[in-house]
């Protein structure tokens, strides 16, 4: 079963993005966080999953 998309926000405030959502598929590791990605637009790290927790 593929796990949710969650939703994250940046926390730059420079950063002209909002929110964005990252949709795994279904070989994604389960041990994958937020942690490891950045943000789209920005490349900032500061990022927080504000749903699913």
């Amino acid at each position: 079963m593929p796990r949710p998309p969650h939703d994250v926000v940046c926390h730059n405030p420079d950063c002209g993005m909002d929110m964005f959502e990252l949709h795994h598929s279904h070989e994604m590791p389960d041990d994958i966080t937020v942690d490891d990605y950045v943000c789209p637009y920005c490349q900032s790290e500061d990022l927080e999953e504000i749903w699913p927790q």
